[in-house]
C-alpha cells in the first residue's frame, strides 16, 4: 500500500524545459545544441544544483566559455531569461492537492540550486508539501542512488510505500534501485491513470480508483 508520493520540482510541479526555450529563442537547432551544452548541459550547472559551485562562479565560467566561442550575447540571454521558465503547472497542484486531501503524505526530490530553492519556497504551493530534500542541500543529484536514500532516511519513509514521479526517464527508472516505485512524468493525465493504476486514490471522484484497483486486482 502506498502512503507517500514524491515529486520532482523542475518539469512537473514547475515548467523546466531547456531545450523548449532554446527554440523559442534562437530557432537554430546547431547554435541551440552549442548553447545547451554551455550552460544546461554543462557540468557547472550540474555542480550549481549539488551545491558545489555558486550560481556567480558556474555563470562566470558559463559566460567566459560563450566568449571563447563568440556566443557572449547568446549565453548572456540564457542565464538573464531562463528563470521565466519556471511557471507553476497548476494541473499538478489540483492532483497534489487532491492526494492530500485524501491523507497521502506528499515530498519532493529535486536537482536544484540554493536560489531556484529559495525562490520556489515564497510560492503558495510550497505549504503542500510535507518535506524533501534538494541536490543542493546534499552534494548529490540525480540519478545517484544515494539521494534518494537520503529522503528516505530523514523522514524514515519506507521505499516500497513510496512513488517517485519525475519527468526525466533515468532519474525515474533509478528510483527503482532503492525499491521506490518510479513514474516517468508526460503530463497530468497519463500520471493520474499510472497512480491509479497502483491504487492511488486520486481521481476527481473521491473513492473512485479504490472501485477501479480492486476491479483490477479481482481480475488477476
Amino acid at each position: 500500500m502506498y502512503k507517500n508520493i514524491i515529486f520532482d520540482l523542475g518539469g512537473v510541479v514547475v515548467d523546466f524545459n531547456p531545450r523548449e526555450f532554446l527554440v523559442d529563442h534562437f530557432m537554430n537547432e546547431k547554435l541551440e545544441d552549442a548553447l545547451y551544452a554551455i550552460t544546461f548541459g554543462s557540468e557547472e550547472w550540474l555542480e550549481i544544483d549539488a551545491g558545489l559551485l555558486s550560481r556567480e562562479e558556474g555563470e562566470r565560467i558559463m559566460r567566459q566559455k560563450g566568449a571563447e566561442l563568440h556566443r557572449a550575447f547568446e549565453v548572456d540571454v540564457i542565464l538573464d531569461d531562463w528563470y521565466d521558465m519556471l511557471r507553476t503547472q497548476n494541473e499538478v497542484l489540483q492532483l497534489i492537492k487532491r492526494l492530500k486531501q485524501r491523507g497521502y503524505s506528499i515530498y519532493y526530490l529535486s536537482n536544484i540550486s540554493h536560489d531556484v530553492l529559495a525562490m520556489l519556497r515564497q510560492r503558495k504551493f510550497w505549504k503542500l508539501f510535507d518535506g524533501g530534500v534538494a541536490s543542493c542541500e546534499v552534494g548529490v543529484t540525480k540519478p545517484d542512488p544515494r539521494i534518494y536514500q537520503a529522503l528516505l532516511k530523514r523522514y524514515g519513509l519506507s521505499a516500497t510505500e513510496s512513488v517517485f514521479v519525475d519527468d526525466n526517464e533515468s532519474n525515474a527508472a533509478a528510483a527503482t534501485q532503492v525499491s521506490i516505485t518510479g513514474i516517468p512524468f508526460k503530463n497530468v493525465r497519463t500520471l493520474q491513470r499510472a497512480l491509479m493504476g497502483l491504487g492511488i486514490d486520486c481521481d476527481r471522484k473521491p473513492g473512485k480508483n479504490r472501485f477501479v484497483a480492486g476491479n483490477l486486482a479481482a481480475r488477476r
